[in-house]
């Protein structure tokens, strides 16, 4: 059976107090709409919607980033979750087979609940609705059932008190016939104390037209909603919280677990060892074996088996670390790919960039790669020393098993084999040293005499 999603994401956040759309805060490094997104791609859904509102370009930018495929429907009033639905509508309109609801500020919906829910259409229900039983019901919809079917849901607000003393309360994402979702949202009014378009109410309009709805219970822990910045720090919390354990139980050490924090799409492979507080951003694969020491800092980059970074190093987006390489303390890589047991050891640039295999670049080196306007290419040979505190203005080419001197300034080709020296010669000036010490002595004391 077909799959769609519509994932509504239109809201302001007011309670954010932030001038950014809610649902582009981020959530283990990507905006929390994409989470709802990532719960539902293990559906393969042939068409995903994101209902966009308040702040609707910027969240289409980053919808676009994510993929380009993701089809956007704009929501120009926000008259309720009907209503947001509804603009589904022409995204939507031959589709058959299933279409998910799910929230763009809700990221912790289990793939598996949403493979249950599937199942349960499957079986011939128009309507299945997510449910759970919270410690505290509180002002959650209940869900009233009936011989076993959903009979309907009601808002807190608008419930009698025998409803709310239901314990069994609505979850929010819902699984609808695709071929009937909108004719049962027509169906919907708005007669209720907020005067908007419930979507809950499709439970109702679908019984009443001789449809079956049921309830997929799931845990409370997936209801969780992002309203609040403290709420969305808890939510970071518990994101991270998962994600080490995740890396503890496929095989990666950690001395330090609740000092390293992980990206939403980060992999590290088995027996990687990862020293405290590393931060890793999003687009960062790191092989088995590779070790990241303390408080380094990896974006859009990968880590070769037994590699070894840091500790201090700054990865960043385009550095691609082969086998064996030795990244050390206060290195910065960007765009380079640093080849088989190249070392760049410390305080060094390496930027916009090749280094061959067994290459060795020394303490302080720099590749100038930009001119201010332009960025320019320096390509690095295999087995190539590189002596401390060389500055390889690009572009510029060292070749394989070629020196620098160090203190070098390197504007030329160097030729394979070759040593380039590209430094003044040292001039010694006898007893000058001195003499200018007791001339800037005097200059001292006479200053202090005038005061």
């Amino acid at each position: 059976m077909a799959s769609h999603l519509i994932v509504l994401a239109a809201g302001q956040g007011s309670r954010m107090q932030s001038d950014l759309p809610k649902v582009l805060h981020p959530l283990g490094g990507a905006p929390l709409f994409a989470h709802a997104l990532a719960s539902g791609a293990a559906l393969e859904p042939q068409t995903r919607v994101l209902v966009v509102g308040h702040g609707g370009d910027a969240v289409r930018a980053a919808a676009a980033d994510i993929d380009p495929d993701i089809v956007i429907a704009q929501q120009v009033e926000q008259l309720g979750t009907a209503h947001a639905v509804g603009c589904a509508r022409a995204a939507l309109a031959d589709a058959t087979g299933t279409a998910f609801v799910l929230y763009g500020d809700t990221p912790f919906v289990r793939p598996e609940t949403l493979e249950r829910m599937a199942a349960a259409r499957a079986e011939g229900h128009a309507v299945v609705v997510s449910g759970f039983t919270p410690a505290d019901p509180g002002r959650y919809g209940r869900l009233v059932m009936r011989d076993g079917a959903l009979e309907r849901i009601v808002e807190y607000k608008d419930a009698s008190d025998d409803e709310r003393a239901i314990t069994l309360c609505n979850g929010g994402i819902m699984a609808v016939d695709a071929a009937l979702i909108f004719d049962l949202i027509d169906g919907i009014g708005n007669d209720n104390a907020a005067g908007e378009y419930y979507l809950t109410d499709i439970v109702q309009v679908a019984r009443d037209r001789g449809h079956s709805a049921t309830v997929v219970e799931f845990d409370e822990s997936e209801t969780l909603g992002i309203n609040t910045r403290a709420e969305l720090a808890r939510a970071e919390a518990i994101f991270q919280a998962r994600a080490r354990a995740d890396a503890l139980d496929n095989g990666v050490t950690m001395t330090a677990p609740d000092t390293v924090f992980f990206s939403h799409d980060t992999h590290v492979g088995r027996d990687a060892v990862i020293e405290p507080n590393v931060i890793f951003a999003a687009g960062v694969t790191v092989e088995s074996g590779a070790t990241i020491r303390a408080f380094s800092h990896l974006e859009g980059c990968h880590v070769g088996a037994r590699a070894v970074v840091g500790p201090y190093a700054r990865l960043r987006r385009g550095a691609e670390l082969s086998n064996d390489t030795r990244i050390g303390n206060f290195v910065e890589i960007k765009n380079a790919q640093i080849g088989d047991g190249a070392k760049v050891n410390h305080l060094s640039y390496v930027g916009d960039a090749t280094v061959g295999a067994a290459a060795n670049l020394g303490a302080g080196t720099v590749t100038c790669n930009y001119d201010g306007v332009f960025k320019h290419h320096t390509d690095i040979g295999a087995r190539a020393f590189i002596g401390s505190s060389t500055m390889l203005v690009a572009p510029v080419r060292v070749g394989a098993d070629a020196m620098t001197a160090s203190g070098s300034v390197i504007t030329a080709d160097v030729p394979d084999g070759a040593l380039a020296l590209g430094r003044a010669r040292q001039v010694n000036k006898p007893g000058l040293a001195a003499r200018m010490i007791d001339r800037l002595r005097a200059l001292k004391a006479n200053k202090k005499e005038d005061v």
